[in-house]
């Protein structure tokens, strides 16, 4: 199982750590919950003794074990064979369906993100709408495999979602037609001026590896200096822990990346800058690690984009770059997972996916809850619907029994500035005339293009 096969259920990154279950652990745990596991014992008999139809034991441990870790945490879970199977099609990325990111929440099934230029990121789904129906069959309170069972299929078939989306008075339908689902974690275009623009859209295998390409693609293609760059982490749900170091190593020369902090030894340690012996733990060659021990892109101005879509990894990356002076981080607030999981395996076809530890960026912020705040915030005013969007947004905070951030956090730091700010008074249509498409990234690019590479904000501290 890869690290960031998780991701794909909660849309959230993991950080897998394969834990196999002791006999002296199980033997602690009879020792001190006996009289509670008799309980469970208890209403089974009772249940399989006076439930109106018969009930299988299966049915009846399986839906403990679910509620047991239900009480944990949204993103604490049990994987069997069809879960495990799902995630491992999702993460080789070559699947028919519509490209969504999505949980279930409250009984629902929301989206987190749906993947970029997929089906249902063209046919206009958003992060935070909820589906309801699926050609018209009410899902609401149903199994999440189920619905993405349905949701997935052959290409080139339709399907009608019926949405609701938070501040929009009544729910919509949208017909969605599927496709094959490749997935690209990385992209890259070279903008007016010789300003570079990397898209990360997830953090699967190699991705740290593929944004070196890709700077070096953009170096060739602009012939020349380039002026800035810009990395796009919008929507990008997370990944590997591992890929997140690496990408953010490619643009320090020194100093922690990020720091993992659990209950157990084995849980806490810390990622630093051109750490050769971390690259020989992850079994890469010397030639291999010597791509991420530079720094590319030096004294090249560069601007982070990131939204309420940025999870986990992307969250990494982010705080890293904004803790060391490196980039300005531009956009909206991001999710706020600041949480790792393990995958402790159960056997063949079946694990357990259970938090064990917190991140922190290289200043000591617990991005959990918070999230990283941008150093400029800018709405996605080219969104019509962006003002209801902002309001109605769900992120870590909002789930049912996320993990309270220790450090605290003053309300006023959770609070959005309420003060309408002059330079974000365009409507959609008045951009749409303008033939701007992408408010945030427009702003990005012509503040790269009003900056020199002399400005300390953005470059690393030294």
């Amino acid at each position: 199982m890869k690290p960031a096969a998780f991701l794909r259920a909660a849309a959230l990154v993991t950080a897998a750590a394969l834990i196999p279950a002791t006999t002296a652990t199980m033997a602690q745990v009879d020792g001190r919950a006996g009289p509670e596991i008799a309980k469970i014992f208890a209403i089974m008999q009772r249940v399989q003794a006076n439930y109106v139809e018969p009930v299988e034991d299966e049915v009846l441990i399986r839906g403990a074990i679910d509620g047991m870790l239900a009480a944990l945490d949204p993103h604490s879970a049990y994987l069997d064979g069809s879960d495990l199977e799902r995630l491992n099609t999702l993460i080789d990325g070559n699947y028919s369906g519509l490209g969504l990111s999505v949980i279930m929440e409250d009984g629902a099934v929301k989206v987190i993100s749906p993947f970029k230029g997929s089906p249902a990121d063209q046919a206009g789904i958003k992060a935070g709408d909820f589906i309801t129906h699926l050609n018209g069959d009410l899902i609401y309170g149903g199994d999440l495999d189920d619905a993405v069972a349905r949701m997935r299929g052959k290409a080139g078939t339709a399907i009608n979602l019926t949405i609701f989306r938070p501040g929009r008075d009544q729910p919509f339908d949208v017909d969605v037609t599927r496709g094959v689902i490749e997935l690209e974690p990385v992209t890259y275009e070279l903008q007016d001026g010789n300003i570079g623009l990397i898209s990360v859209n997830e953090f699967s295998a190699d991705v740290g590896r593929d944004v070196y390409d890709a700077w070096a693609a953009l170096q060739t293609e602009a012939a020349g200096r380039m002026s800035g760059l810009v990395l796009d982490l919008r929507s990008n749900p997370g990944g590997s822990l591992d890929e997140a170091v690496a990408l953010t190593d490619l643009f320090l020369e020194r100093g922690q990346i990020v720091s993992q902090r659990g209950r157990s030894w084995g849980e806490t340690f810390e990622f630093e800058a051109d750490d050769m012996d971390y690259y020989v733990r992850r079994r890469l060659s010397r030639s291999q690690a010597q791509i991420f021990m530079g720094q590319i892109a030096r004294d090249v101005p560069m601007i982070v984009l990131i939204d309420a879509g940025s999870a986990s990894a992307s969250e990494i990356v982010a705080g890293a770059l904004q803790d060391h002076g490196r980039a300005l981080v531009m956009g909206q607030r991001s999710f706020g997972k600041g949480s790792v999981q393990s995958l402790l395996p159960l056997g063949s076809d079946s694990a357990l996916k259970l938090t064990t530890a917190r991140y922190y960026t290289p200043g000591g912020k617990s991005v959990q809850e918070g999230g990283i705040a941008p150093d400029i915030k800018v709405p996605q005013l080219s969104d019509p619907d962006h003002a209801l969007r902002e309001r109605y947004q769900t992120r870590e905070s909002d789930l049912r029994g996320h993990l309270i951030n220790e450090l605290g956090i003053a309300d006023e730091e959770m609070e959005e500035d309420a003060v309408a700010d002059p330079r974000f008074q365009l409507t959609s249509e008045e951009l749409e005339e303008q033939g701007i498409e992408d408010f945030q990234l427009h702003y990005a690019l012509e503040t790269l293009r009003r900056t020199t590479a002399s400005s300390v904000a953005l470059n690393s501290r030294r």
